[in-house]
């Protein structure tokens, strides 16, 4: 008796009840839009870490920050001035964690090529707070005494970088060596150009002088080698600008940058997780500046500095030719000062 009863009031009530197809397609839609806005939101981490990638030959690793929530936002104007983008490097890991290669990465207005200048880890800089130290300490003030708060690090570093070359950073990248060996191996390899032979202080492979085309593994043993080389650390930095110099070339010939299909392959295999600052420029803009400076061949270079054979060790500005270095990156013709200074331009080739 009471089925019939339940029955019947179903039967009355069936009328009202609207149609499930409306609904039904209502459903498949928002799904659609959340698979696709996560979509983006991989692509838009990946194509920032392969520009990064692309031009300071190191992978991002870290944790998204909170500050980097906005990535996606309505696109901001194409930036008509020069940009300056700070990268940093990092292959120690756990307490004390240090930006083992600090390079700034600038973009002049006319668009024409990048600049990868490199900055010695082991400049001697005023360090808001703990006077005068090395600059790749600065980011191991910053992320703390456990080495985890990566923005912060970046944070602190991109402080002193500013101060030091009087340049405004416009966005930013926190890197590590960790997932190189990754990227590197999914783009087929990458072609350096070392000017001498280097034996690995790590895995005692032989790598002869002259044009190579590197694997993940060996990418990421050169880029650590420092040991053995003529100018040490100096020599480290520019041979961090020839790998960027040949990734930039690989992934250029790839179409990586432009195709939305080869950056979802890429995350997938180089991995999740990017440590960024993109300032007051949305994504897309910062992707096409780069972007189109990088069609051509970048040119690296070193800040000049001088050793200091006196306590505390280190290096500190080349009093002849610092001043007006930086005086070009400020007025944005480093084109000039290196045409104008061959022997400060790091051979890529």
């Amino acid at each position: 008796m009471i089925e019939d009863d339940l029955r019947a009031a179903f039967a009355r009530r069936e009328a009202l009840t609207p149609p499930t197809g409306p609904v039904r397609a209502a459903i498949d839609r928002a799904v659609v839009r959340r698979r696709r806005r996560r979509l983006r939101l991989r692509l838009a981490g990946t194509a920032l870490a392969v520009v990064a990638a692309a031009l300071a030959g190191f992978t991002a690793i870290a944790p998204r920050p909170p500050e980097t929530a906005n990535l996606l936002a309505t696109p901001s104007p194409t930036p008509t001035g020069a940009l300056n983008v700070l990268l940093l490097g990092l292959d120690q890991a756990g307490t004390g964690r240090r930006a083992d290669s600090v390079l700034l990465v600038h973009v002049p207005a006319d668009r024409s090529r990048l600049y990868l200048v490199s900055l010695p880890r082991d400049l001697l800089v005023p360090i808001p707070g703990r006077g005068t130290d090395k600059l790749n300490a600065s980011f191991a003030f910053g992320a703390g005494p456990s080495g985890k708060d990566l923005s912060a690090g970046y944070r602190a570093t991109r402080q002193v970088v500013a101060q030091l070359t009087g340049v405004r950073i416009d966005a930013g990248a926190v890197l590590t060596y960790g997932a190189t060996r990754e990227l590197t191996d999914a783009v087929g390899g990458v072609s350096v150009c070392l000017p001498t032979a280097i034996r690995s202080y790590h895995t005692r492979r032989t790598y002869p002088a002259g044009c190579q085309r590197l694997d993940g593994a060996a990418a990421v043993d050169v880029l650590r080698q420092r040991y053995g080389l003529p100018d040490s650390g100096l020599d480290r930095d520019r041979n961090a600008g020839r790998y960027a110099a040949g990734l930039l070339t690989r992934v250029r010939e790839q179409g990586v940058l432009t195709n939305p299909v080869l950056l979802s392959r890429l995350v997938t295999k180089v991995g999740p997780g990017l440590v960024t600052d993109t300032g007051e420029l949305s994504l897309p803009a910062l992707v096409s500046a780069a972007g189109n400076a990088a069609s051509a061949e970048p040119v690296a270079v070193g800040l000049p500095v001088r050793y200091t054979e006196k306590q505390p060790y280190g290096f500190r500005l080349d009093p002849a030719l610092a001043p007006g270095f930086l005086d070009a990156l400020r007025a944005d013709r480093l084109g000039e000062w290196t045409a104008a200074h061959p022997k400060q331009v790091t051979g890529l080739r």
